[in-house]
């Protein structure tokens, strides 16, 4: 099957690969739902790989060890592959802590868009919606990413959001003139 989201596949018609990346509350999921539901309403087919909610049926007890995470985002790329190439669109919503996880889907996919959700540590832990960095302080989670493990920045995201300085309307409008302006979106 010949397709423009995978390298090297030719030119069908695949759907693009967007990579939502960010430290935890950082606004991800809110970001990666309100772009969901504004390319629906456009007439975009797009499907999002949530990670906590693919993680409650692939890893039910996970460790967050490097190796399950490895594992993990190679689940969500080779996931991702499979809607791409038979024209649906994808939203990664994951932290994916290291480059190397990310640059994983960015060398596979040609039509990837990575987008960086920046906010401050301190504003993150302000709104600790899961109660995971007051749990990390604790020593109940010990591997979380920012705080316990390091999060990795993008180099060269295609699109940053500053989630402490824009409302979650406006930052869903960055992304869409992003992809609007890669050509991903008319």
């Amino acid at each position: 099957m010949k397709g423009m989201t995978e390298k090297g596949r030719g030119s069908g018609e695949a759907g693009w690969v967007m990579w939502v990346t960010g430290l935890p509350s950082s606004g991800k999921s809110t970001l990666a739902r309100g772009v969901a539901e504004r390319l629906r309403r456009l007439g975009v087919q797009v499907e999002v790989l949530e990670s906590d909610e693919l993680r409650r049926v692939l890893t039910p007890n996970p460790s967050y060890s490097e190796e399950e995470r490895r594992w993990f985002y190679g689940v969500l790329v080779y996931m991702a592959g499979l809607l791409a190439r038979n024209g649906v669109n994808v939203i990664i919503d994951a932290t994916g802590n290291r480059r190397i996880y990310r640059d994983l889907a960015r060398k596979k996919f040609e039509r990837f868009v990575e987008v960086y959700v920046r906010c401050p540590l301190e504003v993150c832990m302000r709104r600790d919606v899961k109660g995971l960095y007051r749990k990390a302080l604790e020593g109940v989670v010990k591997t979380l990413p920012g705080l316990q493990t390091p999060y990795e920045e993008p180099r060269n995201p295609e699109i940053t959001v500053d989630t402490d300085r824009l409302s979650p309307e406006e930052s869903v409008e960055t992304v869409l003139d992003g992809l609007r302006s890669l050509g991903y979106l008319k």
